[in-house]
């Protein structure tokens, strides 16, 4: 597959599925992450982990694959800027965008990997779930290209997930029980086994891809990509995946409590649930 045609099965996913809204506010790609009342104060606190580390005022900030800025934790990046420059692939993302901020926002179509941005305009920049989907040779060009459009001193913070996880990884097998279990538990409290099976023999629609491509790297293997000339400072966003929290987390298992109890340990020990859990924020300056 070519570097193109790898960014247009992006473009094209997220333009048909992952931006289309199932609700008021609700984006078909919010399946990719847990939004039930158990996780929400923990998925909350981690969205604003963000500003921590970024530039909190300035004339642009960079949203380096902004979406249609789908949380509202999301929006208080940009409150000391200007302007926030949204850059996707998608002009469905980009449109939504724009309804959310207005003329607070500059919207352009393009290539995260070639920013169509001079050197050193951006006092800020952000980039969440992004790099993964682009093709591996194109991993080090973004990263160039996100230094390249900073101002000096200027903060880049980049959220992505890992490839591997070694703190999931222990988790794996736990998980599978809890799934197992949670589906046993559906079909006895549902009684719907007959209509799920006949639903699966339906055929999916033509023309609607099911998933976008990801290429992850871990901790050791973006530092190698970057070199000693592009360091990086890695800390927690968030340690535990979707499918941790959905098969994990329960409210009648005390969920709240263990998310809790999970976010002070994050906080106290930042680079390594950054560096062995599955979401790291990433963190560079322009010297």
């Amino acid at each position: 597959m070519t570097d193109n045609s790898v960014k247009e099965d992006v473009r094209h996913f997220y333009d048909q599925v992952g931006w289309q809204k199932i609700s008021s506010g609700v984006y078909q790609n919010a399946e990719f992450e847990d939004l039930r009342p158990v996780s929400r104060a923990y998925i909350h606190r981690c969205h604003l982990r963000v500003n921590r580390y970024i530039n909190h005022q300035g004339k642009y900030l960079l949203d380096a694959g902004s979406g249609p800025i789908q949380y509202p934790e999301y929006l208080t990046y940009s409150e000391g800027y200007q302007y926030r420059v949204c850059l996707d692939i998608s002009i469905v993302a980009l449109m939504d965008a724009r309804e959310r901020i207005g003329d607070h926002g500059l919207f352009v179509v393009a290539d995260v990997a070639n920013l169509p941005f001079a050197e050193g305009v951006m006092e800020g920049l952000v980039s969440l779930h992004t790099l993964h989907h682009l093709p591996e040779e194109d991993y080090l060009p973004a990263y160039q290209e996100l230094r390249r459009v900073l101002k000096s001193g200027a903060r880049a913070v980049v959220v992505n997930g890992w490839g591997s996880s070694p703190m999931m990884n222990s988790f794996r097998r736990a998980i599978l029980v809890m799934e197992r279990l949670s589906r046993r538990n559906e079909v006895v409290l549902s009684g719907e086994n007959e209509k799920k099976e006949k639903k699966a023999e339906q055929p999916k629609p033509a023309g609607k891809p099911e998933h976008t491509f990801v290429h992850k790297l871990d901790a050791d293997g973006l530092r190698a990509l970057l070199g000693k000339d592009f360091p990086v400072d890695i800390y927690v966003w968030r340690s535990v995946s979707v499918r941790f929290l959905r098969a994990m987390i329960k409210p009648w298992l005390l969920g709240r409590f263990w998310l809790a109890l999970l976010y002070g340990l994050e906080e106290l020990f930042p680079h390594y649930y950054g560096k062995k859990g599955q979401y790291p924020l990433i963190i560079f300056t322009k010297k």
